[in-house]
């Protein structure tokens, strides 16, 4: 017969259910965010320090992968609302204190940004293509006229699409495994890393991967540095922290973050990239696969082992 001593009404095993309200289309919607978002500032990056001839996949062709991903993002993110036919209420008021007023605003102009950058770059793609309306011609010249100032707006709205991300979870307090301060910066770089993967994939050129692969190196080591930081402060910190690290450290969700998202979505590919530097051939989609399969396990991971942890002392 096995005894147990409950010492608070709430959190018993097997008894009183957790609250799980935040499903597939949330993590799904994250890590579509932060790919459009790293890709997007690498774009505007080397467009803006005159590389769009040597980092022509970065500047032009993965860019196209952008509008479909935050379409994509917000069409998971619809799915997941509750009343769905009042989402635009969010564009009724700014609110500087809501994480998600800033995600809702910044979307409302990054996504259309997605599609005139796009736009740009039609005819380079498409050599007959002609727009079916001359104004869309003159606001094609005046958009490639003025790139560079689009490429600087879209940097900066990159930047706040890649940290929104992790700052929409670190809002909510009363999550112990959100509440630091670390997953905003945490999210930025995984999107920046998973954009890199995306650009590696589609390149053609070996010069232009080499430059992505060095970049992505730093990438994943500040990816690792603010991991194992966040496990410090948790370890270091209260009761129900030190839990929600446990969750990671011997818990349930152990052999899904260390193995699939640290073993096989950085350390691995680092060597692959590593090895590739040197000289061994390796097939780039080895390497971008797994980066991009990482930051995806990733974020279901963390919303999903979020939503376990809770205050209780």
């Amino acid at each position: 017969m096995r005894e147990e001593l409950f010492v608070s009404g709430r959190n018993i095993p097997n008894i009183d259910p957790f609250l799980n309200i935040w499903h597939w289309q949330i993590p799904l919607y994250l890590f579509l965010g932060g790919l459009a978002a790293g890709i997007m500032f690498f774009a505007g990056l080397f467009l803006i320090i005159g590389k769009e001839k040597e980092m022509e996949t970065t500047v032009k062709w993965a860019t196209f992968l952008v509008p479909v991903s935050l379409v994509l993002g917000l069409f998971a993110l619809f799915l997941d609302l509750k009343h769905q036919l009042f989402f635009w209420r969010l564009y009724t008021t700014v609110r500087f204190e809501s994480p998600m007023s800033w995600g809702a605003w910044t979307l409302m102009f990054i996504t259309p940004l997605s599609f005139v950058w796009v736009a740009t770059y039609m005819k380079d793609a498409i050599p007959n293509w002609r727009w079916r309306f001359n104004f869309l011609e003159q606001l094609e010249a005046s958009a490639i006229k003025y790139r560079k100032v689009l490429a600087w707006f879209m940097m900066m709205l990159a930047v706040v699409l890649g940290v929104y991300t992790g700052i929409l979870l670190s809002a909510f307090n009363a999550r112990p495994l959100w509440n630091t301060s670390i997953l905003g910066p945490l999210f930025l770089v995984s999107g920046l890393s998973t954009g890199l993967a995306a650009i590696m994939w589609m390149s053609k050129s070996h010069y232009e991967r080499s430059v992505l692969s060095k970049i992505d190196l730093v990438l994943i080591g500040v990816e690792l540095f603010l991991i194992i930081h966040l496990f410090m402060g948790f370890l270091a910190a209260t009761e129900v922290q030190i839990e929600a690290a446990h969750l990671f450290l011997g818990g349930e969700f152990t052999t899904m973050f260390w193995v699939f998202v640290v073993l096989l979505g950085l350390i691995f590919p680092a060597v692959l990239e590593i090895l590739e530097l040197v000289g061994y051939k390796i097939p780039i989609w080895i390497p971008s696969l797994l980066i991009l399969f990482g930051g995806l396990v990733f974020r279901f991971v963390m919303v999903e082992a979020g939503q376990i942890t809770r205050y209780l002392y």
